[in-house]
């Protein structure tokens, strides 16, 4: 099994050897995605929520559109998240089906959501917002998608690692950034920052004045029942060292954790591995909700499932969230006027 690790270089601030050199490639790069800012996107008739941020590997975007969407449906409302469904294989614009579909139709993460609300899967927004619409949507959240121009966002929430921050602050392949920095924040609504600032990226962010909120991830009620009870983690993601270090904030006897390349789809020989160190150990299997759900029926059975909740910092900050994305619609919409084109 090989890991796909980003280079040890994107992580670090003070790196300056590799940045120069593919420096040309990254002004390529940051040129394509300011140029590409400039199209104008669609707007839909109802309320659009975008959770994206501006760096590669995971950040937490799908828990923050779990916890969000969850909120809206205690409020009464019908949203509907669009996603890229990264990995999967149906046609694009395909409402996932948790009866006919699987990770390697849809992906990971949107079957994940599919058990709170409609999931659209597709990399054109438009379309699957067209769709979402049509099936009875009163409000979209985007999962990602925050550099995508064809869809217009009522409210774009910027999520940031706090491990992490920016890395080195390079744009691909220089750097993990998707976009220059000033950029992103100047089409940001506002930041959440998940975990501790590790980077000083906060101070940096005070210039644009955006507002900031802060969370942290707690790991869910399954941990509690595994007691002293040896366990051996295993989990793809795009920082699956997240994973293992909440498992032992929370307590867990962990006596091994291997690392999968993000979205991986675990072959028969990685199975069989997993269940010969449980065994040899007398330990039970431990992995993530997302992983789960690229593992056979049958496997799935004998490995215990550990999520992570969202935990605001301040209880009010997702609140002010969703009242802002209502209201910023009904002043556009009143903006637009009756009657004329979207």
């Amino acid at each position: 099994m090989v890991t796909v690790r980003p280079p040890a270089f994107w992580a670090d601030p003070h790196s300056r050897l590799w940045p120069w050199l593919l420096s040309p490639l990254e002004a390529v790069v940051a040129q394509l995605a300011q140029r590409r800012q400039k199209r104008s996107g669609w707007r839909a008739p109802v309320p659009v929520l975008c959770c994206g941020n501006i760096t590669t590997g995971g950040t937490g975007k799908t828990t923050v559109v779990m916890d969000l969407a969850s909120r809206l449906i205690r409020e009464g409302r019908h949203p509907h998240v669009l996603t890229r469904g990264y990995g999967g294989s149906t046609a694009q614009g395909t409402q996932v089906d948790l009866v006919q579909h699987t990770a390697r139709d849809v992906g990971d993460e949107p079957l994940l959501l599919a058990r709170l609300c409609p999931v659209w899967v597709g990399a054109d927004r438009v379309r699957t917002a067209r769709a979402a619409v049509a099936a009875g949507a009163d409000c979209l959240l985007m999962d990602d998608g925050f550099q995508n121009p064809s869809l217009h966002k009522t409210l774009s929430l910027l999520v940031v690692d706090g491990s992490v921050g920016l890395g080195n602050g390079h744009v691909l392949p220089a750097g993990p950034l998707r976009e220059r920095p000033a950029q992103a924040f100047v089409r940001a609504s506002a930041v959440l920052m998940i975990g501790p600032d590790r980077t000083g990226f906060l101070p940096a962010l005070a210039e644009y004045d955006l507002p900031v909120f802060r969370a942290g991830l707690a790991q869910s009620a399954e941990v509690a029942a595994l007691g002293a009870r040896a366990c051996v983690a295993f989990a793809g993601l795009g920082r699956p060292e997240k994973f293992f270090e909440g498992l032992c904030a929370a307590g867990v006897n962990l006596v091994q954790a291997l690392a999968y390349p993000d979205h991986y789809f675990y072959k028969s020989r990685d199975m069989r591995h997993l269940s010969d160190i449980a065994q040899a150990g007398n330990a039970c299997l431990l992995t993530t909700p997302k992983d789960a759900v690229r593992l056979p029926p049958a496997f799935r059975r004998g490995v215990t499932q550990v999520g992570v909740d969202l935990v605001w910092r301040d209880p009010s900050d997702p609140e002010w969230i969703l009242t802002t994305l209502f209201e910023r619609f009904a002043a556009d919409e009143a903006l637009i006027g009756e009657g004329k084109p979207r």
